[in-house]
């Protein structure tokens, strides 16, 4: 038999066993396993304090990690130059082939970013955690395997890999299971035959799935009909007429994937449907003064599409000052215990506001809000002074967060609106969406607002406390001024 793990001394030379933490050697990069949030309590044990709290507050801004992928920061106090951080993934038998393959990413995602940072050395502890699950030994083959079919590509590259171990039971597994893949000599080679597992991956040392295979199989044979002899010399005037039989195509044309297909005339007879539709809504809205709607209405599939681009950009980048802004956060819950976000009118200051960052934060935020029914508190009290963006942008941003934020808003809770809000409200539900603006709920004092949202579940800036008092004289109630807590007058 032949081996599939062949004597290989410079890939060999590569490779060394270490007892002890990776953050303690002198290498280009360390590896940490951590979790989707890169926070610190999930991280390898010990690697924070040994690097400082500047790598923590490095990973604060990463956005997180993905399972299976892999992000770089620089190492601080460690001997190492710079830290790769990955997440492993959780373990169940159920799904024991995805969990591989996700491991086996994981390894290849570091030694990628080895590479593309120009490094040329790695330290990499046990990614698998016990907190996940994983087995063990069946995590040390994935792992192994993995570095070999990585350096069997990108050997002049790299010029050490150094699996690190902290445990008597992972140092054995290692001892035991490295001869199998990075044999010495033949004699180990032949040994590894017998012992390696039937599957050991494919050429990146993931599991092989037969049933996921692309099978292309060929045309079946088939009489193709000659197409009737054409005249020797056909009139010049005919010679445009004639065309190439091509019945034979339509024989193999699956009828159900055809009728997938659109005609392209009838999509573009929508398109400018739809497009003349937007046209007159445009036109009605410049002339009340409430500018540009944008472009046409988009498909689902186009909406879907434009809010995984923003999710996706949004989780990767740092917007904390935008957050420091207190434009948009998370209250409590209201009176039937949905979750409730906070929009504060007069924290958008739109000529220092990047508008395109704000709708970043907006979709990270609700995120997590908007797959089941929520509720919005919208405090309008002292914002009447500030620019308000066009009916464009809002229709804009609503497209971006989705159908999701359409079906699952319950209400808009709108405190102290003035007349000019109302009139701009009219206008987002005859020429924007007529079912997301339905749902504004005017409120005029703060108790009102309790009714439907509890005191305690939100958090109320003080000037609008004062712009309460203000505007309704105080009339029925008192404001405490330590707790800010709002009641009736006995």
């Amino acid at each position: 038999m032949i081996s599939r793990f062949p004597v290989e001394h410079e890939i060999n030379s590569k490779i060394y066993l270490w007892r002890g933490n990776p953050w303690n050697l002198e290498v280009d990069a360390v590896v940490n396993a951590t979790n989707e949030s890169m926070d610190e309590a999930h991280s390898s044990l010990g690697l924070h304090a040994a690097a400082g709290p500047g790598l923590a507050e490095e990973c604060a801004t990463l956005g997180g990690c993905r399972t299976g992928m892999a992000k770089v920061t620089n190492a601080y106090d460690l001997p190492a130059r710079r830290v790769i951080h990955t997440v492993g993934p959780k373990y169940a038998v159920k799904y024991h082939t995805a969990a591989e393959n996700a491991l086996s990413h994981c390894y290849r995602s570091c030694l990628e970013l080895l590479i593309d940072n120009g490094l040329q050395s790695i330290a990499m502890g046990c990614i698998y955690t016990d907190s996940k699950n994983y087995p063990r030994e069946p995590a040390a083959h994935v792992a192994i395997r993995t570095v070999r079919r990585f350096l069997e590509k990108q050997k002049d590259k790299i010029k050490a890999v150094v699996f690190c171990t902290t445990t008597a039971v992972d140092t054995e597994i290692y001892k035991r299971l490295l001869p199998l893949y990075f044999p010495r000599d033949k004699h180990e080679e032949e040994v590894a035959i017998s012992k390696l597992p039937a599957d050991v991956g494919d050429e990146n040392g993931e599991t092989i799935i037969d049933e996921r295979k692309i099978r292309i199989k060929p045309l079946p044979k088939k009489a193709i009909p000659r197409p009737p002899q054409a005249p020797e010399d056909p009139p010049v005037s005919d010679v445009g007429l004639v065309r190439r039989n091509s019945s034979y195509l339509d024989s193999y044309l699956d009828p159900a994937f055809m009728s997938l297909i659109k005609d392209p005339d009838q999509r573009r007879k929508e398109q400018w449907e739809k497009t003349a539709q937007a046209q007159s809504s445009w036109n009605c809205a410049r002339l009340l003064g409430f500018g540009d709607l944008g472009g046409p209405p988009l498909s689902v599939a186009e909406e879907y599409s434009l809010h995984s681009r923003y999710l996706s950009k949004a989780t990767s980048i740092n917007l904390s000052e935008i957050a420091e802004m207190k434009i948009v956060y998370r209250g409590g819950v209201d009176s039937e215990g949905r979750p409730v976000m906070v929009v504060v009118g007069a924290h958008f200051l739109l000529r220092c506001l990047d508008l395109e960052r704000f709708i970043l934060y907006v979709v990270k935020e609700f995120e997590p809000v908007i797959k089941k029914p929520y509720t919005i508190v919208y405090f309008h009290s002292a914002a009447s002074l500030q620019l308000q963006p066009e009916l464009g942008w809002m229709r804009r941003l609503q497209q971006i967060l989705g159908r999701k934020h359409q079906r699952n808003l319950h209400a808009i809770y709108v405190l102290h609106p003035t007349f000019h809000l109302k009139a701009t409200i009219f206008a987002l539900q005859l020429f924007v969406d007529n079912v997301v603006w339905k749902k504004v709920v005017y409120v005029d004092r703060l108790l009102q607002l309790f009714r439907y949202v509890p005191r305690e579940q939100l958090t109320i800036p003080d000037f609008v406390f004062q712009h309460d008092l203000e505007v309704n004289g105080g009339k029925g109630l008192i404001v405490d001024p330590r707790t800010k807590y709002v009641y009736q007058r006995p």
